[in-house]
């Protein structure tokens, strides 16, 4: 038995997602943040927030965004189990080891999909006429925490949660494959907001650092604005002529210098 098999209306399918994202979302930024900041005693190291930890009220705020964006992406969820169950979606749980290929096929594209959707839209909320109403609130952590990573505007939160629920109507995606893009955007993002650089300096997580996105990455653009917009990939920075060109500099001299100063926001 599989989530696709349970039968109740829509309510209680908002109320199950409401539980499992609410917990998963405690349980992991809870963790990280006693990990990294309490445990580890790690503390922000880049740019004009060094030094710094957030205190409690911009945390509670954090805390409150993210439980509103819990009660939105329910929604899409409960919507999508609807639907599923009146065969409206192309989501599908039949498992052929033939399927492998276009599996791994689905998850790329998908990822791939989301993080153009993801850009461009982050660059529209930051217009001055929508920012306040779409995503000021995911920057009142200045430098952001594990407590930041789902804490979004309500709309900004509906418009994500409805690229999701849409591409189960287009795309065909076995079950394991959903979860697995749910999976990859929840760790992605928490990965992306702990506030500093957590891998080692090292020539693989530059050459990493050189097309995917990390903590550090997205770190440069709670600095500055106008920079880094990408969720998974930076390559629409590059073509959109968003990436930060100190990063860019920085980081080509750590990989063709391994013993200079590494990058400041790798």
């Amino acid at each position: 038995m599989t989530i696709l098999n349970i039968q109740g209306n829509f309510w209680l399918y908002w109320f199950m997602f409401c539980g499992i994202m609410m917990s998963g979302y405690f349980t992991a930024a809870a963790s990280i943040y006693w990990l990294m900041y309490l445990a580890v005693g790690k503390q922000p190291t880049d740019g004009p927030h060094e030094g710094r930890l957030q205190d409690s009220k911009v945390i509670v705020a954090d805390i409150k965004l993210s439980v509103l964006s819990v009660i939105f992406f329910a929604l899409g969820a409960a919507c999508f189990m609807v639907c599923y169950n009146q065969g409206l979606t192309r989501v599908y749980a039949d498992w052929k080891i033939q399927n492998l290929s276009y599996f791994i096929f689905s998850y790329v594209l998908v990822l791939w999909l989301q993080d153009a959707y993801f850009y461009f839209f982050h660059r529209l909320f930051h217009l001055p006429s929508l920012f306040k109403w779409f995503h000021q609130g995911h920057h009142q952590s200045r430098p952001p925490t594990p407590w930041t990573f789902f804490a979004l505007e309500p709309m900004e939160a509906a418009i994500q949660a409805s690229f999701l629920l849409s591409i189960t109507f287009i795309i065909p995606l076995h079950i394991g494959v959903l979860i697995s893009i749910l999976l990859t955007m929840t760790i992605w993002a928490l990965g992306n907001h702990i506030g500093y650089q957590v891998v080692p300096y090292s020539r693989l997580s530059c050459c990493w650092g050189r097309w995917c996105i990390g903590s550090a990455h997205h770190l440069v653009h709670h600095q500055r604005y106008s920079k880094h917009y990408g969720l998974y990939f930076t390559f629409w920075d590059k073509v959109m002529g968003t990436q930060d060109a100190s990063y860019k500099a920085q980081l080509g001299v750590w990989l063709t210098k391994p013993g200079s100063r590494p990058p400041d926001s790798v």
